[in-house]
């Protein structure tokens, strides 16, 4: 066979067979190499593809000897299982079509020493990632489409397998959570306090960082070094310390708050973890003086590190303080921490230590399945632990996730630390 004759398109034709596209390019140790890792594949995932894919479509057929869960699984771990063969395919086509391009042209193919070293140097950087990309795709996406195949289905704890089997049922799950009653008013009840939760404890914590940043960064502070410290220190401590430690201060029948200030000083007693609303409060302060320090040690930074020259330049124009916080300050502030401080809102909207452990959630609310004080991933978690909606608790989270993504991509691309990336 003439080299000119050689036809690409006859390799990649026969490369419908993994192995002998290579063959065809006499490439007789790759192309074996190929054709026997497909016959080994196909020998040993068969029967578990096979019954994957069934599992995945049917759930299972025998109540109490079919798990629909185990199905479910097998029927993930089969569609990843998939998703390598098919990128292993593939990349047999292109490698097949490649090699037959250039034996076309009057390449040699190169010998098998020099075809290693290539293979080894083009292909070392996806060796070290490949650890890692196999752990996140087992400890991170499998656990991910488990949790997103579950929204579509029945499972609760009235219809849980092995006894019962599961079924698929569709959009049921979501729609439920905007028609039936305790759902769609404990849905938009706890939604809206989420949001409000997000926006006024995470605000309320940056403009504090932001000022007390600024007051320490002034030239005519002293102690800077020591007043910087204290307040970073509720940093050091552990959050769930701190957030126990709030707890027992704000309780009704002993906390400090109400026995040692409120009680003697105005001969009151706020019910902070009985009313909905100090609670609500309660927490929007407790979380701003956990959040706050970070914030305050990224701006202390930020801030000595925009020239002086400008300030300087800014008084010989007669600028107010106004003006050059208003047009110095704040603007460099933002652009270089305008990511971290999305992080920030985004952390706060699935802020589950806080209100879990400040008081579960609560109080209790007539008509809902929620408590007061419960946000959306706190409410997940009463369902899958305490109820067990499994379905309920998937279909939330993926609305979480959506909110969460949607809203952290927006923000990053109308950052100017987005847009100016590539000018910098």
């Amino acid at each position: 066979m003439s080299k000119q004759k050689h036809n690409p398109m006859i390799a990649v034709t026969i490369s419908i067979v993994p192995g002998l596209g290579q063959l065809y390019n006499r490439q007789f140790i790759k192309g074996t190499t190929f054709l026997l890792l497909t016959i080994a594949f196909v020998v040993s995932f068969y029967q578990f593809l096979n019954i994957g894919y069934w599992g995945l479509l049917t759930l299972g057929e025998i109540p109490g000897l079919d798990d629909s869960r185990v199905l479910l699984a097998q029927g993930i771990i089969s569609l990843i299982i998939t998703g390598f063969a098919i990128t292993f395919y593939v990349l047999n086509l292109i490698n097949a079509y490649k090699e037959a391009v250039k034996i076309k042209h009057g390449r040699k193919n190169d010998d098998l020493r020099k075809s290693f070293k290539d293979g080894w140097d083009k292909s070392f950087p996806y060796v070290l990632v490949g650890p890692g990309l196999f752990l996140l795709i087992f400890v991170v996406v499998f656990p991910l489409l488990y949790m997103i195949l579950l929204a579509f289905t029945d499972y609760n704890l009235y219809n849980s397998p092995p006894k019962n089997l599961l079924n698929w049922v569709g959009f049921e799950n979501f729609i439920s959570l905007v028609t039936v009653p305790i759902w769609r008013s404990t849905f938009f009840s706890v939604f809206s306090w989420t949001v409000i939760w997000t926006l006024v404890a995470t605000t309320l914590q940056i403009a504090l960082a932001l000022i007390l940043a600024i007051f320490v960064n002034d030239p005519r502070i002293k102690f800077k070094k020591f007043i910087r410290t204290v307040l970073i220190l509720p940093w050091a401590v552990p959050a769930f310390v701190t957030i126990l430690i709030f707890a027992a201060l704000f309780n009704n029948d002993f906390g400090a708050i109400n026995n040692d200030i409120l009680g003697p000083l105005f001969n009151q007693a706020i019910p902070w973890m009985t009313d909905p609303f100090w609670s609500k409060v309660a927490l929007i302060g407790i979380q701003v003086w956990v959040g706050f320090p970070f914030v305050f040690a990224i701006f202390t930074g930020i801030l000595q590190s925009i020239s002086k020259d400008w300030y300087e330049a800014a008084d010989m124009d007669g600028a107010s303080s106004w003006q050059k916080f208003k047009s110095i300050t704040f603007p460099q502030v933002m652009f270089a921490t305008a990511p971290i401080l999305i992080m920030q809102y985004a952390g706060n909207f699935n802020n589950f230590n806080i209100i879990y452990l400040f008081n579960q959630g609560g109080p209790a609310v007539r008509g809902q399945n929620a408590g007061g004080t419960d946000i959306l991933i706190s409410w997940v978690y009463n369902l899958t632990f305490e109820t067990q909606n499994y379905n309920m608790a998937a279909a939330i989270s993926i609305v979480i996730g959506l909110i969460i993504a949607g809203f952290a991509f927006y923000q990053f691309r109308r950052t100017r630390s987005f847009k100016e990336e590539g000018e910098m």
